[in-house]
């Protein structure tokens, strides 16, 4: 029974994501977030999830916020990112 945020970040952690780093990006999301998966930040601004696929592996690693889709991911790319849901 954890709040919910204002953002839902779902990072993929199914077989092409894995192969391509989708665990680098959740690890770096809760290092950002300071969060562990299933969990929601302070501000209520992000809660974070994993999910077995979003469908779009030829994008992999992969992540959606809300509706966004965010494909090819790199730890780099994490912060721009977020930036813009806050």
């Amino acid at each position: 029974m954890n709040p919910r945020g204002r953002n839902i970040i779902r990072v993929c952690q199914g077989t092409a994501c894995h192969v391509r780093g989708g665990k680098i990006i959740l690890q770096e999301l809760e290092k950002q977030l300071a969060i562990k998966a299933g969990h929601t930040t302070d501000d209520l601004a992000f809660t974070l999830e994993t999910v077995a696929c979003i469908g779009a592996c030829g994008l992999a690693p992969v992540m959606q916020i809300n509706n966004d889709t965010h494909g090819r991911l790199t730890p780099e790319k994490l912060s721009k990112i977020l930036e813009r849901y806050k």
